[in-house]
């Protein structure tokens, strides 16, 4: 396994060791155990799946308030994703910068998001499958989005044009939400 820092405290890049051979690969994409070696060490009660049938769709910058905010273990498991999270916490010396990042099939990494950040990914391929464990559940009232096109923050995406839903469209700007890290 190796684990490689970004720009953002934190915030890392996780690739398991693969083993190929004639009938195909196979990898651990998750041991508590070498990742507790690793200083990672939390406890994610949910996975979480989500499908996206066209190349260009964005899922914007979501979150959850706190106390209902999660860390994610995120990856692409079929096509290929711009993967973003963004630095919300208020006394970070990174508050807003963001970092981005391919998640595909054929590389097989993995993001690690802490709390206090928001997350979202643009698909690079029809029919992308994204899966995500969370370490707190699910929390209606505590979610947020930001605007993915929020100019205080300055995410290149790479596309102008993207798929979104109304929710993500008139997502307010971060100097408008009411978020709590």
């Amino acid at each position: 396994m190796k684990i490689t820092p970004t720009k953002i405290k934190d915030v890392l890049i996780i690739e398991s060791d693969v083993f190929e051979d004639d009938r195909g690969w196979f990898f651990e994409s998750y041991n508590k155990k070498k990742l507790a070696e690793f200083g990672i060490d939390i406890d994610f009660i949910q996975d979480n799946h989500s499908f996206s049938k066209t190349k260009g769709t964005l899922r914007a910058l979501h979150l959850q308030n706190n106390p209902f905010s999660q860390s994610k273990l995120v990856s692409c498991i079929k096509g290929a994703v711009l993967d973003v999270v963004v630095d919300l916490r208020k006394s970070s010396p990174t508050y807003k910068e963001w970092v981005s990042i391919e998640l595909t099939e054929e590389n097989k990494k993995q993001l690690l998001v802490p709390r206090g950040f928001g997350h979202g990914f643009l698909t690079l391929t029809d029919n992308t499958e994204f899966i995500y464990k969370v370490d707190n559940e699910y929390n209606k009232e505590s979610g947020r989005v930001i605007r993915f096109d929020d100019p205080e923050i300055g995410i290149i995406w790479g596309n102008d044009n993207p798929i979104l839903i109304d929710r993500d469209r008139n997502a307010p700007f971060l100097k408008d939400c009411d978020i709590n890290f």
